[in-house]
């Protein structure tokens, strides 16, 4: 997966602000903004972000982290053992 689909002087960018915004809307790039050449920013849909900052939290959750780790190791019950109460 590429994190960045393309960049974008920021010259560039001033001018066709616009353009990039819908862009980024509607093929859910992720457009870097350079600085002589170095990125700087990044554009990026509202979706993917609340999506991003969504991922953090999960990760940030030592309870989450647990359970996964859990989950990767096998050490998860069968549903099938499960009782519902």
């Amino acid at each position: 997966m590429e994190i960045i689909d393309d960049y974008v002087p920021v010259t560039r960018a001033k001018a066709s602000l616009l353009e990039i915004m819908r862009r980024v809307e509607l093929s859910d790039e992720n457009i870097a903004i350079t600085k002589k050449g170095v990125p700087e920013a990044v554009l990026m849909s509202m979706r993917k972000f609340k999506g991003l900052l969504e991922t953090l939290e999960l990760l940030s959750d030592e309870d989450t982290m647990k359970s996964l780790r859990d989950a990767r190791e096998g050490k998860w019950i069968p549903s099938s053992e499960v009782l519902d109460e």
